[in-house]
């Protein structure tokens, strides 16, 4: 088997220094709402982000993060949204979410735009950017941004983390007349925008081909990625080769699908149910039970039914949750799995890499497509993932996810509910283990594709672009 070579041996020249610093820097004016402390993968990304920005450009970020913090040089402005708390609660107690739902559009953030614009003309009056680099999510912060660049004239380029129209993160609508709203608004932002940035291929494609071919050259793939200091120390627990544990590092939504027994799925529950979705309009049709450590466990039970010789060695670990320890412990009670699955709250996002970088199976889900069709989601895992040289497990719809894992080494590729490939894979994982031998591979050869510091300089190469064109049509 081949040798992994360390992510420490990547671009070990000088990683940090990704422009010439002789030339001197120009001001960009970046919009995020997102930024530690939270701890979101928006929020990681942006830092990982902007701490590769500021190498070439002078920084000044704006954003909706309380207390946000990058580093001393630099300049962090922070705007309070407007959301009527005690309001929207009232209307909660109420019962009236259905209504909160249909008025507030795109999404809550809705009420940060206005006073992120007055505090975003202010430093651009103050400060002379050269540029504006919104990134989103939240969808709001691209009206922030083409707001500022109506004022100002100033080149703008957004990003985009998941599209609007995505039919995997966003399967409904909340009415016919919202479903024509995020196209319109995604058509908007390219219009406005002097280039727009899509981590999925499968979800850029689907933008462009509806786009005025005059627009199409806006449209730039940029990946996420991981940032190869995140994988540089090296691994000092040793292998235990009586167990085999499987990790899984993230949110899963699909909880509440299994909350429930069949008898407690009252009349009134279900009418209750019928209501809050009444009206909605279904792009796509999303099962969101694989979006669980269910049918993960359930193929963890079938391995030690075929070899009871396992037991209690083989164990599926969830770092990451967010929803109620009731709910997840009555689920995993629901199904069987306590002996076989442990849940754990949100980890800092180093830390949660170094146990991935450990873990002896590696395992990604997402929700299925029941009815086959192709979606454009791609999980932030992924990339961090094939940093590692473990044996990965992606129970992943046909779509982005799939394709890009394709052909990609020591990966196993199943749909979302098969228990039963599911079962195959780990057991073959496990014979290795329990062998004295361990599944490795070498994805060196992946690790410049996937580093922050590449893809920052594709997005610098966007920027000069946009800020060159600006200057010759002025």
């Amino acid at each position: 088997m081949q040798k992994f070579t360390s992510p420490a041996t990547l671009h070990s020249s000088n990683t940090n220094n990704v422009a010439d610093s002789s030339q001197p820097k120009r001001t960009l004016l970046c919009i995020t709402h997102d930024l530690p402390p939270l701890k979101t993968p928006i929020a990681n990304r942006a830092k990982k982000l902007l701490e590769q920005f500021q190498q070439t450009w002078q920084l000044k970020v704006l954003t909706g993060t309380k207390n946000a913090v990058l580093n001393e040089d630099v300049s962090m402005y922070y705007a309070k949204t407007w959301y009527p708390q005690g309001l929207i609660e009232l209307l909660s107690k109420l019962r009236l979410e259905k209504f909160l739902s249909l008025l507030i559009w795109p999404e809550s953030n809705i009420f940060w735009v206005i006073p992120a614009i007055i505090k975003g003309y202010r430093i651009i009056q103050k400060h002379k950017p050269d540029a504006i680099f919104v990134l989103m999510m939240p969808y709001s912060a691209g009206l922030v941004g083409i707001c500022l660049k109506w004022l100002t004239g100033l080149p703008l380029i957004l990003s985009l983390d998941d599209s609007p129209t995505c039919t995997d993160m966003h399967p409904d609508a909340m009415s016919w007349l919202h479903n024509h709203l995020d196209y319109w608004l995604e058509n908007f932002y390219v219009r406005q925008s002097d280039a727009i940035v899509y981590v999925s291929q499968f979800n850029l494609n689907a933008v462009k081909n509806r786009q005025h071919s005059k627009q199409q050259s806006k449209l730039h793939l940029i990946r996420c990625g991981a940032d190869p200091q995140d994988f540089a120390a090296p691994i000092s627990t040793p292998v235990n080769h009586s167990k085999l544990e499987i990790v899984y590092t993230g949110g899963m939504n699909g909880w509440y699908q299994f909350y429930h027994h069949n008898h407690e799925k009252t009349l009134l529950k279900k009418l209750y149910q019928a209501w809050m979705e009444l009206g909605y309009y279904k792009r796509a049709t999303i099962d969101y039970r694989s979006s669980s450590p269910v049918f993960a466990g359930q193929a963890i039970k079938q391995v030690l039914a075929q070899h009871p010789e396992w037991q209690k060695n083989v164990h599926l670990a969830v770092y990451g949750n967010s929803f109620p320890e009731f709910v997840v412990q009555r689920v995993l009670e629901n199904q069987n799995l306590t002996d076989v699955v442990s849940v754990f709250n949100s980890l800092p996002h180093f830390q949660a890499i170094q146990l991935a970088r450990q873990a002896d199976l590696l395992f990604i889900t997402l929700p299925n497509r029941p009815d086959g069709s192709s979606g454009g989601r791609i999980s932030c895992k992924t990339y961090e993932y094939l940093m590692t040289d473990r044996p990965i497990l992606a129970a992943v719809p046909q779509g982005e996810n799939w394709d890009y894992l394709q052909d990609k080494p020591g990966v196993w590729l199943v749909e979302p509910t098969d228990t039963e490939a599911m079962c195959q894979v780990i057991a073959t994982v496990a014979k290795a283990q329990f062998s004295g031998n361990p599944l490795r591979f070498d994805r060196s050869h992946l690790q410049a594709e996937l580093s922050y510091i590449n893809l920052v300089k594709d997005y610098l190469q966007i920027f000069d672009e946009v800020c060159s064109k600006t200057v010759i049509t002025k």
